[in-house]
């Protein structure tokens, strides 16, 4: 067993495991070792992915459809795997939405606060008994860079996200003497369906991450918390906008983010 698999293992959860990010951090814990329970709403692909990793890393893989937006997913999540030795919780599902806030789809905004916020909270609160039990284990959040400041025309998406961030630290520092690791991940532009399903063209952006390396990294910092942003070029964006006045930073932004009429 090597030291990955000791502090983490047995058996990782991932949800938003169908695509993306989530997806990468399957197939990398595979690799490690590690058994996974795979958590998303499109159960094709989840048991094509479970497959091919049971295929070629002999571990075992349990698929659970679930709808994250449910207020009931979490407390579900935790009693379909209550019989398994979770070391590790990687929440990863989220979804954004881009545009004036004002315009935005209230029953959108609504299932956007359940997926990025009351289910990572929820899922967290639910596992912690057993983690603390163990003495050791991890849990990542995938937040955003967008969760470091209010974004204009990304509003409601970047509260979401900042919430994220509270709650990451906030449980780091909490959990320091109880040896589980937490860390809150805060990709920038990363190469996933999430651009296109925000109305976004993803060859207009730049330095674009592949979600492979944002969840190596993620895992290779997983003793680095609170908080990681793996892109370079956003760390240097958000470090200089941080060190504006909040006032001057937030005006630059609206200014550059203001979508075309």
């Amino acid at each position: 067993m090597n030291e990955f698999q000791n502090l983490y293992g047995p058996t990782a959860v991932v949800t938003g495991a169908s695509s993306g990010i989530g997806k990468s951090f399957a197939m990398l814990l595979a690799r490690r070792g590690l058994n996974l329970v795979l958590v998303a709403r499109r159960k094709d692909r989840l048991e094509a992915l479970a497959a091919e990793l049971r295929q070629h890393h002999n571990i075992s893989v349990t698929v659970y459809e679930s709808d994250l937006a449910k207020p009931s997913a979490a407390a579900e999540i935790i009693a379909a795997t209550t019989d398994m030795d979770i070391g590790l919780v990687i929440s990863n599902a989220g979804f954004g939405l881009k545009g004036e806030f004002s315009n935005t789809n209230a029953q959108q905004m609504a299932d956007m606060l359940m997926v990025n916020c009351h289910t990572p909270m929820q899922l967290a609160h639910g596992f912690l008994p057993a983690l603390r039990a163990r003495g050791k284990g991890g849990i990542v959040f995938t937040s955003s860079v967008e969760g470091l400041i209010g974004c204009p025309y990304s509003t409601g998406y970047a509260a979401t996200k900042a919430l994220i961030i509270s709650l990451g630290e906030g449980l780091w520092g909490e959990l320091q003497e109880a040896g589980i690791d937490v860390l809150t991940l805060c990709p920038g532009a990363t190469d996933t369906e999430a651009p296109a399903l925000q109305g976004i063209d993803p060859r207009t952006l730049q330095n674009l991450m592949a979600p492979d390396d944002v969840a190596e990294l993620a895992l290779a910092n997983l003793k680095n918390g609170p908080t990681y942003i793996p892109s370079e070029h956003y760390k240097a964006s958000f470090d200089m906008l941080l060190s504006l006045p909040r006032r001057h930073a937030l005006q630059l932004m609206a200014k550059s983010l203001k979508p075309e009429a």
